[in-house]
């Protein structure tokens, strides 16, 4: 953690017209959680999502797209779930079972880490008052817990909020891309931060996932930030056009 804070914004903290949130992007575990689960899992997708903080740091200091960033992993306080979801601090994932999560203090959990994460997001969405917000996730080409290879290499999720999704789900299918409209799992289920922060204050996101074997390398990471900080600068021209 940055200062004992569960995440680190890069990039001015000053109006910016695109923004970006990583909500899974660390596998760090204070010293004072014990999961209790094999050191290698940290570096599994239960974990954190594999290849975003890469993609995020380029996008914020090579595209000039700020970023708020997570520095604590999502097996100790899932940041991207309701704060009174018991998902927030999982006892399961993917079939593995973490057990020192549970009957850990849910309420210190959320107070220490989920809390000043959103609080900060809040403040800081005030502050750079986007007119897009770019949230960030990736995802495992085949879940352990099930049998299904998931084809689509990139996702666009949405709610109700669909007016950037749409945009984006054409761009990135131009750059020959399986693209999946709400997959590979969808945002009316799972959008919790972008519920909170964005379809709750009118402003307009994308929330892309990326599967990650396209993003465990430097190239990859490069790639896809590259290409993200493209069409996110057209989606929010055909925003604006609208």
């Amino acid at each position: 953690m940055i200062d004992g804070q569960p995440y680190r914004q890069v990039g001015d903290v000053a109006p910016a017209r695109i923004v970006l949130v990583a909500d899974h992007a660390s596998n760090f575990v204070p010293d004072e959680v014990e999961l209790g689960v094999d050191p290698s899992l940290l570096d599994n997708h239960i974990a954190v999502d594999i290849g975003v903080e890469g993609v995020a740091d380029r996008l914020a200091r090579r595209h000039g797209i700020p970023a708020h960033i997570a520095c604590v992993s999502r097996l100790v306080c899932d940041l991207h779930r309701e704060p009174d979801n018991p998902a927030a601090v999982p006892t399961t994932s993917d079939g593995h079972l973490i057990p020192g999560n549970i009957g850990a203090d849910f309420d210190r959990r959320i107070r220490t880490y989920h809390a000043p994460y959103h609080d900060a997001l809040a403040k800081w969405l005030d502050a750079t008052n986007p007119a897009l917000i770019i949230s960030l996730h990736s995802f495992t080409p085949k879940l352990e817990s099930a049998g299904e290879q998931r084809e689509v290499e990139i996702g666009l999720l949405y709610n109700q909020d669909d007016r950037a999704a749409r945009h984006a789900i054409r761009l990135f299918s131009e750059q020959n891309l399986n693209v999946g409209d709400n997959e590979p799992y969808s945002g009316k289920e799972l959008n919790a931060t972008m519920n909170r922060h964005a379809e709750a204050h009118g402003r307009p996101y994308c929330a892309i996932e990326i599967r990650n074997d396209l993003i465990s390398t430097e190239a990859g990471q490069a790639r896809f930030a590259a290409m993200i900080a493209d069409i996110a600068g057209r989606v929010l021209l055909a925003l604006e056009t609208e």
